[in-house]
């Protein structure tokens, strides 16, 4: 049964975490069977993990080029891990496969979180009937689990999260084998050269898209969610709904709905975003070779809040997740809010961490297709972002019994228009002079000078000015001058009607 992920990308991309990877140099049956129960309990949700073995790690880096294993030891190996994992109770069986990396051979074993945890691992292996100790990962170390640590294993154990369950409702033929095989490409899973020799039960069995026993085998809820063309069929309201509102008034409004496979319609919300609401403006920036670009919205950010909407929202509340798009600010929607061990100082300061994933599959999954940041790193990413393009920092609203979650982005302030006359003929904006640094201004002025020649008082006007003339604009103006950036067209520099133009 093959691993769906390559071990090129498991090592060499930042796809999983390395806090779910165990590098072990040899085969020590003692520490990888405490590793493999710590995994299958995965007291936080992550998935579980992966352990290699064969290679050795330094400060969280596999050391190259690997050591490996020889060939002949990896029957042996995978024979002592099937007689060793049935000491585990309840019964644990990973999957592992041998794969070659830096010309070497390698033993990778995928330990998924378990449906049957928590797993007690016998505390000296070599005797079955050794004391059971129940072993869990804190961060990248497998540890005893505490009093309260077995306590809180026993609770997980009637929660298994929503997307990892199965349903009822659905047959294996609802997972439609052209949507997986499409998915096992963009991902390079090493299933992909095995894919025409298996059937989709077979498949889902490989990526754990389905589960039961023989006589009733069924699709899991993130496997419907990924790889059948309507999930709103098995969870309504499965979209991502886009207003378009360009002016108050509602003229003009435009609605898009994205539906299909959950990763398909988040790729078709991006990319209506990106090319129909995104915008950039150019300025020239006096004595400075490059330009200064900015855009309306960071993208990036954009990305990012509607990524982590479709990862983190609950498919048992039949509610879309929502984009609002108005004339200065977009609003992203989802239900429920954050969990409750997130405060609302976390949540006014950014620092939304929890050990809690309400969908860790899909997690999974949207990661090995680049489309979520790794865990707890979604806002950093885009709080990042928006800084670096200059725009204000978000709103983060939910209501006290954490019934939503609003994202509020506001436009950038080169984009703000005024109420009555939105652009100049220019096309630069009306924005309040006051409010921009002087080598914003100076770029604003020359950028109208680059296409028109006016004089100081219409300069004043289009720039948004109002009542007696700025000091700064002034200054601004004597400073290009200086410069030889522009000049009057006559000598009267007191004449607010002298015509200004760009040398």
């Amino acid at each position: 049964m093959a691993i769906p992920i390559t071990i090129e990308k498991l090592l060499s991309e930042n796809i999983v975490e390395w806090a779910r990877i165990e590098f072990k140099e040899g085969w020590n049956p003692d520490t990888t069977l405490k590793t493999i129960s710590a995994f299958a309990n995965d007291i936080d949700n992550w998935g579980g993990g992966y352990i290699v073995i064969g290679a050795h790690e330094k400060d969280g880096k596999v050391v190259r080029p690997v050591k490996g294993i020889t060939p002949d030891s990896v029957d042996k190996i995978q024979k002592d891990i099937l007689r060793y994992c049935k000491y585990l109770r309840p019964v644990y069986i990973p999957q592992t496969e041998p794969v070659w990396f830096d010309g070497k051979l390698l033993l990778l074993i995928w330990c998924p979180g378990g449906y049957e945890r928590p797993y007690a691992c016998p505390k000296s292996p070599d005797s079955k009937n050794s004391e059971k100790i129940y072993y869990i990962r804190k961060l990248s170390s497998t540890i005893e689990a505490t009093e309260l640590d077995v306590k809180e294993l026993m609770s997980l154990a009637h929660n298994v999260p929503f997307d990892d369950r199965i349903n009822p409702k659905a047959e294996m033929k609802d997972l439609k084998y052209p949507i997986i095989k499409n998915y096992l490409q963009n991902v390079n899973s090493s299933l992909i050269n095995e894919i025409d020799n298996l059937d989709t039960v077979q498949i889902a069995k490989d990526l754990r898209i389905a589960d039961g026993p023989t006589e009733y085998y069924k699709p899991l809820n993130v496997g419907l969610l990924f790889f059948n063309d309507h999930p709103e069929l098995f969870f309504p309201y499965c979209r991502i709904e886009v207003v378009n509102i360009p002016d108050p008034t509602g003229q003009g409004m435009e609605e898009r709905i994205f539906a299909g496979p959950i990763d398909q319609q988040l790729r078709d919300a991006l990319t209506y975003i990106k090319n129909n609401v995104i915008a950039e403006k150019i300025f020239k920036v006096s004595g400075q070779a490059e330009a200064v670009r900015v855009k309306n919205y960071s993208y990036e950010a954009i990305e990012e809040f509607l990524s982590n909407a479709i990862y983190h929202k609950s498919y048992q509340i039949h509610e879309p997740v929502t984009v609002r798009i108005e004339a200065d600010k977009i609003e992203i929607t989802s239900t429920p809010g954050p969990d409750r061990s997130i405060t609302d100082d976390d949540i006014r300061n950014y620092q939304m961490r929890t050990r809690r994933y309400r969908n860790r599959r899909i997690g999974d999954f949207l990661k090995e297709l680049h489309l979520v940041e790794g865990r707890n790193t979604g806002i950093p990413t885009a709080i990042r972002a928006i800084k670096e393009n200059g725009s204000p920092l978000p709103l983060l609203l939910t209501d006290e019994d954490r019934s939503f979650f609003s994202v509020i982005i506001p436009i950038h302030e080169a984009f703000v228009h005024e109420k009555n006359n939105n652009i100049s003929e220019t096309g630069v904006d009306k924005v309040t002079p006051k409010r921009k640094s002087k080598e914003q201004i100076k770029a604003l002025i020359l950028e109208v000078l680059s296409t028109e020649s006016i004089s100081t008082n219409e300069l004043y006007k289009k720039l948004g000015y109002s009542g007696n003339a700025s000091k700064t604009f002034r200054n601004c103006i004597e400073e290009l001058i200086a410069e030889g950036e522009i000049r009057y067209a006559t000598e009267n520099k007191q004449d607010s009607n002298n015509v200004l133009m760009k040398n």
